[in-house]
């Protein structure tokens, strides 16, 4: 015979009320099939659990030891079966997202301090990825999450715009144009003609290379690319190093680089979307659980942000 959880529950019942009546009491049954269970219980275990007369129930020293495993048994169980019921509701469990670097300024971690406060039990995997790579991933299951650029339409893929923000000039605190004259804060379009632009790679950063390279087609301005560079935090730093100016995300503002001015630009077409992709098909209530906390918190910002 097995020894399932249900002969252990009549075993620690017995051994903590030593009287078979109270016992059975305590586990809503009558006596003769608790004594039947713990008689079962040893001779399947082979040991003697009990000594018992007519006045008395005692552990034996083999009950004593098989008492104490019993109640790490019952305590396991009993905790595996709470944390599948969390993992079902989506209160615990793991979620792999990936990022843009850009998003990692500000954006990702201020999500993250909100989760780790309202959604405890889920832990969290970043993977630092651009765009087009989450793409990749999230087809292979590889993240389930991506906080990117969304570029165009994938089969199987749901997208939801969580944020937008403004694209701006950034310029060497010595340039000419990081001064603006007297009463025109933005930047105009002719100011750019001719200038050394750092500009995105078509390739690793192929949504703003786009994004950017629209706005100047748009404005008839023609600039001279020095570089061409994946990531945001590398093209800061080469406007810094007096390279060339740049057009970036204004969360560029985050990476706190001195000697490094950012302007507005001469259009309000110039801004960049922020998304939320996932699988359409992915059945984990604990992502199922973040994406709903990540769309509420970005809207509930954006909300905050108006009023302000």
């Amino acid at each position: 015979m097995n020894v399932d959880l249900n002969h252990l529950r009549c075993f620690v019942a017995v051994a903590e009320e030593l009287h078979f009546g109270r016992a059975a009491e305590r586990l809503f049954m009558t006596q003769p099939p608790l004594s039947r269970q713990i008689h079962l219980l040893e001779e399947a275990l082979g040991i003697v659990l009990f000594e018992r007369n007519s006045r008395s129930v005692k552990l034996t020293e083999a009950g004593r030891a098989y008492y104490d495993d019993s109640l790490r048994i019952l305590r396991l169980a009993s905790q595996a079966a709470d944390s599948a019921r969390r993992v079902a509701r989506g209160d615990a469990g793991q979620v792999t997202i990936g990022f843009t670097a850009v998003s990692g300024y500000q954006m990702v971690p201020a999500l993250l301090t909100a989760a780790r406060e309202n959604l405890p039990g889920i832990t969290v995997v970043l993977r630092e990825m651009v765009s087009l790579a989450q793409v990749r991933a999230l087809e292979t299951r590889a993240i389930d999450l991506g906080v990117m650029r969304a570029q165009f339409a994938v089969h199987g893929l749901a997208y939801r715009q969580l944020t937008c923000e403004p694209l701006v000039a950034a310029l060497p605190a010595r340039h000419r144009l990081a001064s603006p004259p007297a009463g025109r804060r933005a930047i105009a379009a002719h100011d750019l003609h001719d200038e050394a632009f750092v500009m995105y790679s078509p390739d690793g950063g192929k949504y703003f290379h786009d994004r950017i390279a629209g706005l100047l087609t748009a404005a008839n301005v023609r600039v001279r690319h020095v570089q061409f560079i994946d990531q945001t935090h590398s093209i800061v730093a080469l406007v810094r190093a007096g390279l060339g100016i740049a057009i970036v995300p204004a969360s560029a503002r985050e990476l706190g680089l001195r000697d490094v001015v950012y302007r507005p630009l001469w259009t309000a077409d110039a801004w960049a979307e922020l998304d939320l992709a996932w699988n359409e098909d992915q059945n984990n209530p604990a992502v199922e659980r973040f994406r709903a906390f990540a769309l509420e918190y970005f809207a509930n910002q954006a909300k905050s942000r108006r009023k302000s």
